[in-house]
């Protein structure tokens, strides 16, 4: 048993069932046996692959569209490039060594990144200490100075805690984590019955054991966000897997080396997330005052952004091994079955102009 399991249990035991979304928060931040508290979760040797660790195609495009941002907001003296969540910096680095082709855009950037986990903000030092410009940390979004930003989040929505909802023959009830008759961590619905005005219409017939999530924290980063690129200016573009309409389904789901697993198993030692509500994420936004472009795939704005131009010159002059290699980072990232359908990309704008390679504002 993991020390945090025992930890929970012992919570459960003297405080009752938590909601799934306290569960989650605890298993990944709890301050000393927290999984991004004490865990390297990237790479081969962690628990999942992101797409920059698969290939530095995937942030030079998005470097690419940054700079694209950055030709739509009139090339502003100064402004603010943030990055959410920023993983080991690998994604920063290859966005900043694309972007440094236009000198006026390095020369304008500050560069700031949203990370709470001291552990990584040492990685993340390290990763980006030959980039041109020098990282500010923050703990929240909040804390970004006033200003135009562009802002990059990849798979930082999907670790926000979410809510679950479950269909009984008594009605909706909050879907908690308790304790069987045996004392082990299990599933359950929650004591009080979820009033019906605050279950959404297409929800109330759904069958018994059905499940609805919400993401109240996502909602609320995504309408501060908007609600800041009405005020100074700005994009954001925002990669996740994740979902286009509302819909009934259990999206919660634990990595465990590079495998799924039991969601109640290995507290603060596998990974938990769950699939983003893209209607939702944007719609905070809008009310926030921004305006949201149409999502795409992961696989629609890669290959539109030129992934394949990209990997043709990368390869050149290559051997055959590293041309594989690069062939097999063009599937992972942006064919059918794998990220490019399962991943979606949202972009804001403080203006509803046209936003290549994305859609009319919508």
């Amino acid at each position: 048993m993991t020390g945090l399991k025992e930890k929970i249990r012992a919570a459960i035991a003297n405080e009752g069932p938590m909601p799934v979304a306290q569960f989650m928060a605890i298993c990944l931040g709890d301050p000393e046996l927290g999984y991004y508290t004490t865990r390297e979760p990237f790479g081969n040797q962690g628990d999942f692959v992101t797409a920059p660790e698969i290939s530095q195609m995937f942030g030079e495009l998005v470097g690419a569209t940054c700079v694209s941002a950055f030709d739509r907001l009139g090339h502003p003296e100064a402004f603010h490039l943030v990055e959410l969540g920023p993983g080991r910096g690998t994604l920063m680095a290859d966005l900043l060594r694309a972007a440094s082709l236009r000198p006026g855009f390095v020369a304008a950037a500050r560069l700031h990144l949203v990370e709470t986990s001291p552990r990584l903000r040492q990685i993340q030092e390290r990763t980006l200490a030959g980039a041109p410009l020098t990282p500010a940390f923050h703990d929240t979004f909040e804390t970004i100075p006033d200003g135009p930003v562009l802002v990059v989040a990849n798979e930082f929505f999907d670790a926000l805690p979410i809510h679950q909802f479950v269909k009984t023959p008594g009605g909706w009830h909050e879907r908690v984590v308790g304790l069987d008759a045996d004392g082990a961590l299990a599933f359950g619905a929650g004591a009080a019955r979820i009033p019906d005005g605050d279950i959404p219409d297409e929800f109330m017939n759904a069958s018994t054991g059905s499940v609805f999530e919400t993401q109240p924290a996502a909602n609320a980063i995504a309408e501060r966000l908007g609600q800041r690129l009405a005020r100074d200016g700005g994009a954001a573009i925002i990669f996740d897997y994740g979902y286009l309409k509302s819909a009934t389904g259990d999206t919660l789901q634990a990595l465990y080396r590079h495998a799924y697993d039991d969601i109640l198993a290995h507290p603060g030692e596998a990974d938990l997330t769950a699939h983003v509500n893209f209607e939702a994420l944007a719609g905070a936004a809008v009310h926030g005052g921004t305006a949201s472009h149409a999502v795409l795939t992961q696989g629609d704005f890669l290959l539109q952004s030129g992934l394949l131009e990209r990997a043709g010159s990368l390869g050149a002059g290559k051997t055959h091994k590293d041309q594989e290699a690069i062939r097999d980072a063009v599937e992972r990232l942006a064919a059918p079955g794998q990220m490019g359908d399962l991943f979606k990309v949202l972009a804001l704008a403080s203006t509803p102009a046209p936003f290549p390679p994305f859609d009319s504002a919508s």
